[in-house]
């Protein structure tokens, strides 16, 4: 049985993998631990065959930029991020996962325009969450060794049941919008059951180094807000040649760009020796928007 410690209690990814995995309950054991003050670091890691880090300081929008916040971003995502790990590995712990992001990159992609990351593709965050991240990895991958493995993994926009932040948003304008401007993107995306299992596989493999997980295909941003509206029983009118205006409002925020300009990890970047993708795109928005 592999025993399998979480930190971040209450956390959206920690839940979803923790509930994935008692699928099997007597191949894995799941614990949590809260890392709000201090008290974790009394907690033993001792016993543990991984350790899944999911406590940080999420993206937020008014603060990435915010000179004032960097220093908190880098004690939460940083700093703890680290001691945890160093804990682990002094407690015998084998392996410790990361959860990093995409936001390491520092890309963005205008609309009309592709953005490929590729194996080559260095790192160049440019605000709060993604240097805190970036400074993490680093970090980390410096404990790495004399038997303890660091699996970093940097997913693209997570989504699923319960979720928050940008799915939710298209998911309101699905819901409320008569119309939606059709455009030709594509964005990688990660259903948060998929993002789950590839947990549970790089515990079984006892994986180390860095992985970009993706579903098995892109997302369209029209597409999916097309598929969100019919799952509520809505039709949605899709209208062309809407490209041109929303270059001109992507001036005034970079919501528009993040909704509709084609940022993907390459799908050589992805692939994984097994299958982490449990559900395809169709599927996994229905079982999101299923009530």
């Amino acid at each position: 049985m592999k025993k399998i410690l979480i930190t971040g209690a209450g956390s959206y990814v920690g839940m979803s993998v923790e509930s994935h995995l008692r699928q099997w309950p007597g191949r894995y054991q799941v614990d949590t631990v809260d890392m709000v003050g201090g008290s974790w670091r009394e907690t033993s890691f001792q016993g543990y065959d991984a350790v899944f880090h999911v406590a940080g300081l999420v993206h937020q929008e008014k603060a990435k930029n915010d000179p004032e916040q960097a220093s908190l971003y880098e004690k939460v995502n940083t700093r703890l991020a680290i001691e945890t790990a160093q804990k682990a590995k002094a407690d015998g712990v084998k392996q410790f996962l990361f959860m990093s992001s995409a936001s390491v990159y520092g890309l963005s992609a205008p609309i009309g325009k592709v953005v490929m990351i590729t194996k080559d593709t260095p790192l160049h965050p440019v605000d709060n969450y993604g240097i805190s991240k970036a400074k993490a990895e680093e970090g980390l991958n410096d404990l790495a060794g004399e038997g303890f493995k660091v699996a970093i993994l940097r997913p693209p926009m997570i989504y699923g049941k319960g979720c928050k932040g940008n799915y939710r948003t298209m998911a309101k304008l699905a819901k409320k919008l008569p119309v939606f401007p059709w455009v030709d993107n594509q964005r990688s995306m990660l259903y948060m059951e998929n993002m789950a299992e590839f947990v549970r596989l790089l515990v079984d493999d006892e994986a180390q180094g860095v992985f970009c997980p993706q579903n098995n295909e892109y997302t369209n941003t029209s597409d999916m807000v097309n598929l969100i509206a019919h799952c509520h029983g809505k039709n949605i009118l899709m209208v062309r040649g809407m490209a041109w205006a929303l270059k001109l409002f992507s001036h005034a925020t970079g919501m528009v760009d993040k909704a509709f300009g084609s940022l993907c990890y390459d799908f050589e970047l992805s692939k994984y020796p097994r299958d982490y993708c449990v559900k395809n795109l169709y599927d996994s928005v229905l079982e999101t928007e299923k009530d």
